[in-house]
Formats: C-alpha cells, sequence, structure tokens
C-alpha cells in the first residue's frame, strides 16, 4: 500500500535578525494564509518553526519564508527537517524557549514607520500625540532589551502592564501589533515629563507644544530619546547656536541638524538619490550632505565647512516636534565634550544641567546607550563615519568561523568588538577613552554584548600602543583572567579590518593613511604601504619621518608642525619660509621650535599623513590652531571643495634601507613658492590633494611591479577626505588595481578592532 503523502510535517529553524522584527507573526499569518497548522517560537539561538499540511502548502510556505519576510528581519540560514506529521489542529506562537548558551540577533532600534506616523497625527486615533507610539515594524529594540530571547520580561517594557486595548492588538494574528513587545498606548505606557534645570516640574497641557515655543525663543533643551539625550535648539538662531556651544564647551566642532522631510532637506542641501536612499534608510542615519549657497542655517552650525550633517526624525516624539516648530533643530549628544551620551534622568540633570534650560523626560529605561550613526556616501558607497543607531549591533559577517576574541579597540572613536562564530559583534559607538564616564560606559556595554551572545572571550586583542587605556585595561584583563593577549600594530589592524568586511584573504598593498599610529620601530607611524593581510605585514614604504616638534601639543597648533617640517627641510631657509607664510604667529615660537628639532626634545619622528594635512592647513592660513580633532584637515579639505584641477607637486620616492621613503622637500618648495607667488590657497589645496593620491598611485605601481600584487586596501582616518578617497579609488582603478575600502566599519579609528580580532584570528591557526 503506498504511503499517504497527502499531509507532511516539516521543522524549520531560522537564524539571523529574526526576533524583534515582527517574524513570528509573519510566519503565524503565512502559515495561515497557506492552511498549514503547527507552531512558531522564539529561542535563545533562532526561531523555530514547525507545519504540518498538505505539501504544496508547505512548499509554498517554505518557498515564501525568505523573499516576504519582514524588511526589518535579516535571514542567515534556514534549515529544515522532514518529520512524522503528529495531527495539529491549528497554527500558535509558543512560549519563548531560553536555551544555556545558545544566542541570537539582536535588531537595532527602528525609525517609526509610516502607519505609527500617521496614526500620532490622526485626531481620531487614540494614540494621537502619543510619543511613544511603536509596532512590529518599529521602536526601541537594542536599547531596552536586557537579554535574549526578545520578550517583553526582558526589556526595560516590563514595568508596563498593557492595558485591555492593548492586550487585544497583543494577541490579534491580524493586528500591527501582534507581539510587538514594546507595545503602548497613553494609558498603560511611558509618559513624558517638563522639568526645569534645577530638576523642577513644570505644570504643562501640552508638552510637545511648549518645548516647541522653548525653542522657538531661543532656548535649548535636553530631550531624552531612544539611547540617550539630545540636545536641542533652532538650527536657524545664530545666537541659540552659540550659547549652545559655549555651554557645551564646543567651540567649533559641527552640529548635525534634523529636519522635518525630505523637502526641508533638499530646501538647504544637495541631495543625490543615493543620498536620499541614506536619510530615508530603516537606520535613518545622520548623512553628511552639500550645504546649498542660500540656507537659512546659522554658519556657527557648521562652521568654516561646506558639508552639513543632516537626519530626517525617527521617533514619534521627533515628528511631533519637528512639525511643531516647523524650522530645523540642532540634534547633537547630550554631553559635554568628550564624554559619553547621558542616558538617565538623574544623570542628564547632573551632567546637563549647566547647558539645558528645559528637559524633556520620561520614564521609559534605556538599558544601553545609543549615539546617532554618521554617514556618508562617497565613491559608490555607503560610509560609516560612526557607527551606532541602527546599525550596531548587526555582525560583520566573516568568510569563517573563528574563536570567541575581543578586541578591545582604539583611544579615540573607541569602538570593540566581539566574535562568535563567523560573526563579528562591532559595537556602537563609545567615545575617546579618556575620562571615566567612557571608560565605565565601554565597560557596562562590553558585559552587555557578551551576555546578550554568550561570548566568553578566549583571545583578547589590543593596539601596541602602551599608553592607551584600551591597552591597559586589556593587559590587566588578559593577566587576571589567563587569557592569551595579542597585540597588534595599528596600521595592520586598519588594513585587516578592511580585508575582514571585504572578505579578502589573500595578501594586498594595504596604505594606511591616518593621524597617529604607534610604529614597531617606537616612532609615530601614519603614512604607510604595506604588504599585508591579516595574519603578518611588511613596511614596504612610507611618507618620510619628520618631527613632530612639541609632541601632542603640537596636533593642537598645526603651525608647530608646519615650522618643525620645514626646518628639517630646509634648514634656517625653511625658518625663514615659515616665517613669511605664518606672519602671526610670535617669533619666539620659531627659535624654540628650531631649538626643539636640534636637540632632539620632546620632537617624536612622524610619518604622518594625517600631520601632513595639518603641515598644509596651517602653511595656506586655512587652520593654524585646531578647536576640535582633525580641524585643519578637514578645512583644508573645504578650501578644495569644488576645485578642479590636472595640477599636483612633486616629490620623490627613495630606497631607505629596506624600505621606500616618500620625500617631501620638492612638494613644499612648490607649495611655498605658489603661495608667494599669489596662486589662490583654494588651487593650492587642490594640488596638494592631487600630490598625495599621485603618491599613492606612484607607490602601488612601484610595489606592484616589484611583488605581483594587484589589490590595494585603503584604510586610516585620511579617508574620511572625500576627495583623497575618490580620487584614490579612481586613479587606482584605472590603472587595474582591484581596490578594497571600509564601507561597513568606519575607515578611521572606530574601525580599527574589527581588524584586531581579524589579526588574532589569524595568528591562532597559522
Amino acid at each position: 500500500m503506498a504511503e499517504d503523502l497527502t499531509v507532511e510535517r516539516l521543522a524549520i529553524s531560522v537564524k539571523g535578525v529574526v526576533q524583534g522584527v515582527g517574524f513570528r507573526p509573519f510566519v503565524y499569518q503565512l502559515a495561515h494564509s497557506n492552511g498549514l497548522a503547527g507552531w512558531v517560537t522564539n529561542t535563545s539561538g533562532e526561531v523555530r518553526i514547525e507545519v504540518e499540511g498538505p505539501p504544496k502548502n508547505i512548499t509554498a510556505f517554505v518557498g515564501d519564508l525568505e523573499p516576504k519576510a519582514p524588511p526589518q528581519s535579516h535571514i542567515t540560514s534556514v534549515m529544515s527537517t522532514r518529520l512524522e506529521p503528529r495531527g495539529y489542529t491549528g497554527f500558535e506562537i509558543r512560549e519563548s524557549l531560553a536555551e544555556a548558551g545558545k544566542y541570537q540577533m539582536i535588531s537595532p532600534d527602528l525609525a517609526t514607520c509610516p502607519e505609527c506616523r500617521s496614526e500620532i497625527f490622526d485626531p481620531t486615533n487614540r494614540r494621537f500625540r502619543y510619543p511613544f507610539t511603536n509596532c512590529t515594524n518599529c521602536g526601541p529594540r537594542f536599547t531596552i532589551i536586557e537579554d535574549i530571547p526578545y520578550d517583553r520580561p526582558l526589556t526595560t517594557m516590563k514595568v508596563f502592564p498593557m492595558c485591555p486595548e492593548c492586550g487585544l492588538e497583543y494577541e490579534n494574528p491580524l493586528d500591527r501589533r501582534f507581539h510587538a513587545q514594546p507595545n503602548a498606548c497613553p494609558v498603560c505606557g511611558p509618559q513624558l515629563r517638563l522639568v526645569d534645570s534645577a530638576g523642577r516640574q513644570l505644570e504643562s497641557q501640552d508638552i510637545i507644544a511648549d518645548i516647541g515655543e522653548f525653542l522657538k525663543e531661543g532656548k535649548i533643551v535636553a530631550i531624552r530619546g531612544l539611547g540617550g539625550f539630545l540636545l536641542a535648539c533652532d538650527a536657524t538662531n545664530q545666537l541659540a547656536v552659540d550659547e549652545l556651544r559655549r555651554r557645551k564647551h564646543r567651540p567649533a566642532k559641527p552640529f548635525a541638524v534634523m529636519v522635518e522631510n525630505m523637502a526641508e532637506v533638499e530646501s538647504r542641501c544637495a541631495a543625490s538619490t543615493d543620498e536620499q536612499g541614506l536619510l530615508n534608510s530603516p537606520a535613518v542615519p545622520i548623512v553628511l550632505l552639500k550645504i546649498n549657497s542660500c540656507t537659512d542655517i546659522a554658519p556657527s552650525v557648521a562652521p568654516g565647512l561646506k558639508y552639513l550633517g543632516v537626519m530626517l526624525p525617527y521617533t514619534p516624539l521627533h515628528h511631533l516636534l519637528m512639525a511643531e516648530v516647523n524650522r530645523p533643530l540642532v540634534m547633537t549628544s547630550g554631553n559635554l565634550s568628550e564624554e559619553p551620551i547621558a542616558r538617565g534622568n538623574k544623570e542628564a540633570l547632573s551632567r546637563l544641567g549647566t547647558i539645558a534650560d528645559y528637559f524633556v523626560l520620561h520614564n521609559r529605561e534605556i538599558f544601553s546607550r545609543y549615539d546617532d550613526s554618521v554617514t556618508m556616501f562617497e565613491a559608490g558607497s555607503r560610509r560609516m563615519l560612526r557607527r551606532a543607531r541602527g546599525f550596531a549591533p548587526y555582525p560583520v559577517r566573516l568568510t569563517h568561523s573563528v574563536p570567541q576574541i575581543l578586541g578591545v579597540g582604539a583611544q579615540e572613536k573607541n569602538i570593540f568588538c566581539l566574535t562568535r562564530d563567523d560573526n563579528a559583534f562591532v559595537s556602537q559607538h563609545i567615545g575617546d577613552m579618556e575620562n571615566e564616564e567612557t571608560f565605565e560606559h565601554f565597560e557596562n556595554t562590553l558585559d552587555l554584548y557578551k551576555k546578550m551572545f554568550r561570548i566568553q572571550p578566549q583571545v583578547m586583542a589590543c593596539d601596541m600602543h602602551p599608553e592607551y587605556f584600551a591597552t591597559k585595561w586589556a593587559e590587566a584583563e588578559a593577566a587576571r583572567s589567563g587569557v592569551p593577549l595579542v597585540k597588534v600594530q595599528h596600521h595592520h589592524a586598519h588594513i585587516a579590518s578592511c580585508l575582514a568586511e571585504n572578505g579578502v584573504k589573500e595578501k594586498v598593498i594595504g596604505v594606511a593613511f591616518d593621524g597617529t599610529g604607534y610604529g614597531v620601530d617606537g616612532k609615530i607611524w601614519g603614512g604607510e604601504f604595506l604588504i599585508a593581510d591579516n595574519l603578518d605585514f611588511e613596511r614596504a614604504a612610507q611618507l618620510e619621518y619628520l618631527p613632530l616638534a612639541g609632541g601632542e601639543s603640537a596636533i593642537k597648533k598645526p603651525y608647530r608642525i608646519a615650522i618643525g617640517y620645514l626646518y628639517r627641510l630646509f634648514g634656517n631657509e625653511g625658518l625663514t619660509m615659515a616665517a613669511r607664510c605664518l606672519r602671526d604667529v610670535e617669533g619666539s615660537e620659531f627659535g624654540l621650535i628650531k631649538q626643539l628639532v636640534d636637540r632632539g626634545l620632546n620632537s617624536p619622528e612622524t610619518s604622518s599623513a594625517g600631520r601632513l594635512f595639518d603641515a598644509v592647513s596651517a602653511i595656506l592660513g586655512v587652520c593654524r590652531e585646531i578647536r576640535y580633532e582633525a580641524q585643519a584637515a578637514v578645512e583644508l579639505e573645504m578650501a578644495a571643495e569644488g576645485v578642479e584641477t590636472g595640477s599636483s607637486y612633486p616629490f620623490d620616492i627613495e630606497v631607505v634601507g629596506e624600505r621606500k621613503a616618500v620625500r617631501l622637500r620638492r612638494m613644499f618648495e612648490k607649495l611655498v613658492a605658489d603661495l608667494d607667488t599669489g596662486v589662490p590657497v583654494a588651487e593650492i589645496a587642490a594640488r596638494f590633494h592631487n600630490a598625495l593620491i599621485d603618491i599613492i598611485l606612484k607607490t602601488c605601481d612601484i610595489i606592484r611591479d616589484e611583488t605581483g600584487l594587484n589589490s590595494v586596501a585603503l584604510s586610516g582616518g585620511c579617508f574620511m577626505n572625500r576627495r583623497l578617497l575618490r580620487g584614490a579609488i579612481a586613479r587606482l582603478s584605472a590603472e587595474g588595481f582591484k581596490v578594497y575600502s571600509n564601507s561597513e566599519v568606519p575607515t578611521n579609528d572606530g574601525g580599527i578592532s574589527l581588524g584586531q580580532v581579524a589579526v588574532a584570528a589569524a595568528t591562532l591557526v597559522k
């Protein structure tokens, strides 16, 4: 007798980002539409499904599982096993199952969906003007999760029992809020409070309307959002912006701006189709856009720059507020300069009480701090400048499974990385590791990631720099725990980060251009050409060593770098050249720097491309003293913006010992001569950029001729420079090179930790 095939049962395992994105409700509805019985449940490691019914219906169900999945899900694997039928009579969502040692991908917080946005502006809807509206397609995720599996009792929403109406939505398979864990409404959910800078509660009939009036009056308001507090003021009010700068101790670093919609963006900035796509993507990051010449944005929002960091509203509160004020708002991290973003209400009142006039508080706790992500679109790709909200904790997928490794990152723009299987969990932006609050943020976030992804590092990796706080922490932690520690040279880590995210295993020519990195010879590297893979590297060429007169302090006064460079290259004639270029510098500075260089006192040798940018910026009078990191280089890039020229500056490549050095004497000689003869600064700045691109191309050509290598990896903070990145990729590609660059992780030091774990993993299997 033939086997009856009219009913089959299939067990399915789905892995990836499939919790917190409406995946179980989707499976429920898909099963019902195909007339299938069975169940679906979350576990600590996957979503498990069993479906039972006619074979053709099961085939249709499986066929739709990936292509029709919720837009914010990201499926990495679907595995199925046929089982004997059990006679299921219906389909249900079962209780979640916690499993020891298993882990699950976690969704970032999701920007407000169109349906929820429509509800908060609908006077007939029960969520009219409710700032915590969300559904399975949007709302808080990572910032409220305390553990997995992702269920309300394991989030900070557990203190808000759902009212009957929200409960009905949650239980209704046909409702958009079916199993939406943060589901809430004005009756049962979180609420806003309005207080003054002293923490005194203010009576308000409509907090959002009152905030709007305060902002229109030029006040500064601290607003508790998804991952912490943002400081807001009217971006068209010069006095308000200046006051925010004074109180925040941020004299020049650009602020980001929030605008209501794309029409408002386009009235102030030029936004390409790709840039518009970034602005409207589910992550809703800050995107750097070219500022229109006729804009109402106050000049002090982004002083001296031609690009503006712009974002759209991404929470219901933002949407309501932007509609209320009808003008662009500065939205910047709620912190003092270099501190982490404030998270809790008491913390914010303590740390921001001298900055904000008013505070908008709420009682939905934030479990993990979360800054806004910053991106740009350049050279055909989205470029990550700060990785945080909307992206973390999505992993970078590796080409193969690796041990559990912790890369602790760098000193500045710290981001750590943890690996498990073929996933590299790159954290959100932590910050500069130079104060107690940031270090506490690092440790707390690391503990959270280890807990969420069930990781106990078997190996740790850190930078070679002996004075980095992250390195010292790793040394102490490795000694305490007995875990092996791998120290990775800074620029090798930059190149390895590029190789890891691009899945490259073979050796490449690695071009690492950045500010500061500790070299294996004890000098300061930063203009490096490496022959590298993830296992090791050889330093094939470098920008020539020049003195950093004054050491670290010179970085804040680029004119000192310029004087030291010109003196080293031209002797006393260089001091005369410097005096002509730097007429506003006190004469005593020249003699002091000459003494420092002659005696080798506090004048470490550096090959840094970042310091080269600083020196040229100072010589041209673009920026002689900086008030935020990389200001001189950024403003030099702005000086060259829009200038198209084929002209460049000469240089020489010489063999020095076992490697080549790029000699810069002729470049500086011609550059200063151009300045003396009245060539416009913008033209000189453009020629300088062209010279750097020529240096990259020529040096890579020589290395290719000698080694046969035809692939180039570009990494390091200097490649945040649009002109340098775009030009290098174009010229190298035109010469037949295969070019790799960073996009998933920052090319700056925010990507270092991914490179550290890649090197450590390769070291383990050599």
